[in-house]
Parts: structure tokens; sequence; C-alpha cells
């Protein structure tokens, strides 16, 4: 019995296309297959990097996301589906999207690579721009730092990754700087004597690099001295530093007769400004 000439060219296109459809079913059966082991090792990598749980998962979405909607295209392309057309319309919404989103995008994009090449780890002390702290957390949109003050600061990351970072903790010893003005008729070379027997015998300075005592420059009222001591940044901090050091050499110049000026200014005034000085001096008398 012969089939109508319509049922005929149904069938003919069926037949036709049924191997691009099991070619497609097959695309698409593999990449979910390729999907589960891909996420499953970055997920792995990511622990061994030991990222916060709560990052781990999203980003695993997203990794088995992103290979699922390549292999969906691929698997529709097979089938003859006009993909162009597809693609150019998810672009457009992808940029709608990311230009309303561009902030959030930005820093989400900023927090995977601060978590991936990991510059700093919960817990250092960090400084970027003015914030200077400990870092409490990292997540995908911002990084928590305690500063010294107590405040709880959260910095987009963003500002954190494209700004210069500076790790104390990675450094196992920091240079302390504390200016110091002595008088202009001190014997400089008891001040440096003074100067470096006193900060060497402090605990908190490091004997190795040795303290040194620079001399710089005149002030108006002082010669002015900078004291340069190394100490363990990983346990001390600068204003514990700066605290001893500033107390015992008080102590020290008082003991060596070593003169801390104050300033000093003397006022010049003009006739005029004296006859009106001198008026008032003596209407308050007269009173």
């Amino acid at each position: 019995m012969d089939l109508p000439i319509t049922l005929q060219t149904a069938l003919t296109q069926f037949l036709l296309f049924l191997p691009k459809l099991v070619m497609s079913l097959v695309v698409f059966v593999v990449t979910l297959y390729l999907a589960a082991i891909i996420t499953r090792l970055a997920r792995k990598a990511m622990v061994g990097r030991r990222m916060p749980a709560h990052v781990i998962e999203p980003l695993g979405q997203l990794v088995r996301l992103s290979i699922v909607t390549l292999g969906t295209i691929t698997a529709l392309q097979q089938v003859d589906f006009d993909v162009t057309a597809f693609v150019a319309g998810l672009g457009i919404m992808g940029f709608a999207v990311g230009f309303a989103l561009q902030d959030i995008a930005q820093n989400f994009v900023s927090g995977v690579l601060l978590l991936v090449q990991r510059p700093f780890a919960v817990g250092d002390f960090i400084q970027v721009e003015s914030f200077q702290g400990h870092v409490q957390e990292i997540n995908l949109r911002a990084t928590r730092v305690t500063t010294l003050d107590g405040e709880d600061v959260l910095i987009p990351n963003r500002i954190v990754y494209a700004n210069p970072i500076t790790n104390f903790t990675l450094t196992e010893s920091r240079r302390v700087q504390i200016p110091v003005g002595v008088a202009y008729d001190s014997d400089l070379d008891l001040v440096e004597k003074v100067v470096i027997d006193t900060v060497t015998a402090l605990p908190l300075v490091l004997a190795d690099p040795r303290p040194q005592v620079s001399i710089n420059s005149f002030d108006d009222s002082s010669i002015n001295v900078t004291v340069l001591v190394w100490v363990d940044a990983r346990t001390v901090m600068p204003n514990a530093v700066k605290h001893a050091v500033v107390t015992a050499l008080k102590k020290a110049f008082d003991t060596h007769g070593i003169e801390i000026p104050f300033p000093i200014r003397t006022l010049h005034l003009m006739d005029s400004e004296k006859a009106m000085l001198s008026e008032l001096k003596s209407s308050t008398t007269a009173r």
C-alpha cells in the first residue's frame, strides 16, 4: 500500500533528521557528564586552596553552568538550530544586565581572582589604601577587615584588587621610624650613642638588622633625628614599638642631659603696635 506523498515526505525528513537528533542528544549527555567531572575537580582544587565553603559552592555552580551552556549550544547546532541569533540575544541581554550590575560584577570577578591568587588570607594583617587591619572574611563581594581601632570595615573587592596590597604578615621583619628633635647645643655623637644603646636594650627591637640613627635636618628650634629600628612584624605592632622607644629615649635623654627643645616664636612689633599695647596696659592698670 502506497503512503500519501505528504506522509512520505515527513517520514523522509524524520529519517534524515534522526541522526542529527541522536548526535545532539549524545553531545548533551556527554556535556552533563563532563560538567559533573570538571565541577568536582574544580571544587577539589578550591578545597585544596582552603577557600571558604560558602564561596566554593557558588563557584562550583558557575563552572557547571558555564559548561552546560556551552554544551547545550553545541548540541543545538547539531540539529541545525539558529544558534547565532540565540547567542546574539543572550549577548544583548547579558550586556544590559552587566551594565546595570557592573559594580556587582566587578566585585564578583575581583573576589574570584583574590580567592584564586590568595595575596592574603583570613587572619593576615594588611593595608589597602588607608585601611589597615586584620582580615576577618573574604567573600565574593567584599573583604572584611577589623582595624586597629576596632572598626569593622567592608572593602569592595574591586578596590582591594585594583590597589596596592601590603601584607605585613608575610614579612618577618619591618622597619619603624621614630622622629626625635634635640637642641642645637647637643653633642650629636653623644646623642647617637645614647639612642643606639637605649633602643638596642629594648626587647621589642631586633638586634639584627642593627638600629640606626639618621641626623637629617635643621628645624626652627631643633636638630631633627630619625631613629630606625627593626621589629618582628608577625608579633609586634608599630605603635607599641614607638611607645616603647619614645618613653625609653625620654628617660635616657634626661639622664644624660640631652635637651628636647620646644618651639619658640619671637614676635617683632611695629611702633604703632607697641603704642597700642602700651595704651592697653595703661588702661588695664587704671582699672
